[in-house]
C-alpha cells in the first residue's frame, strides 16, 4: 500500500472513532440525562451492549493503520504532528483500557429492572473518564489530518 492509500485509510478511521466519541460524549450523554431513570439505565446497558461491538472494531484497525503510518513516513513533512498525534491516540487508549472499558463490563451485567444503587455514581464515573477520552480521540485526529495537510503542500 503506498503512502497515499495508508494515508487516507488511517485518517478514515480515526475520524471515524473520533466521530463516534465526539457524538457519544456531546450528544447520547447529554440527551440520557434528560430520560427517567429506568429508561436511562436500559438505555445506557443498550449502548454498551452494541459499542463494545463498534468501537473495537474501529479502535484495532485505527491502531494499526496510526502505527503503520507513523513507522513508514519516518520523518517526513508532518513528523511531529504525526508523533503527536500517535500520543493522543495513546492516551485514548490508556482512558479507554484502564478507564471506561472496566467500567463498561460492570454495566453489561446490569439488570434494567434492578440497577445497583449507585448506578448513578457509575455513570457519572464514566462520563468524567470519556471527557478526557473523547478529546484524546478527537485531538488524535485532528493531528493527524494536520499532518496529512502538511504532506499534501
Amino acid at each position: 500500500m503506498n503512502m497515499v492509500w495508508l494515508n487516507v485509510v488511517q485518517l478514515g478511521l480515526v475520524g471515524l472513532l473520533a466521530g463516534e466519541e465526539f457524538i457519544v460524549r456531546y450528544g447520547v450523554q447529554p440527551a440520557l440525562h434528560r430520560l427517567p431513570d429506568p429508561a436511562h439505565v436500559a438505555a445506557r446497558i443498550a449502548l454498551v451492549k452494541r459499542l463494545k461491538v463498534v468501537v473495537p472494531s474501529l479502535m484495532l484497525p485505527a491502531l494499526i493503520a496510526s502505527v503503520a503510518l507513523t513507522v513508514t513516513a519516518g520523518g517526513t513533512t508532518g513528523v511531529a504532528w504525526r508523533i503527536a498525534g500517535s500520543a493522543a491516540f495513546l492516551v485514548f487508549l490508556c482512558f479507554s483500557l484502564f478507564g471506561t472499558v472496566p467500567i463498561n463490563i460492570t454495566v453489561n451485567d446490569w439488570d434494567p429492572e434492578h440497577p445497583p444503587h449507585d448506578w448513578a455514581r457509575v455513570a457519572h464515573r464514566w462520563e468524567t473518564i470519556d471527557t478526557y477520552r473523547s478529546a484524546a480521540a478527537i485531538a488524535s485526529f485532528i493531528l493527524f489530518a494536520i499532518s496529512l495537510a502538511l504532506q499534501a503542500k
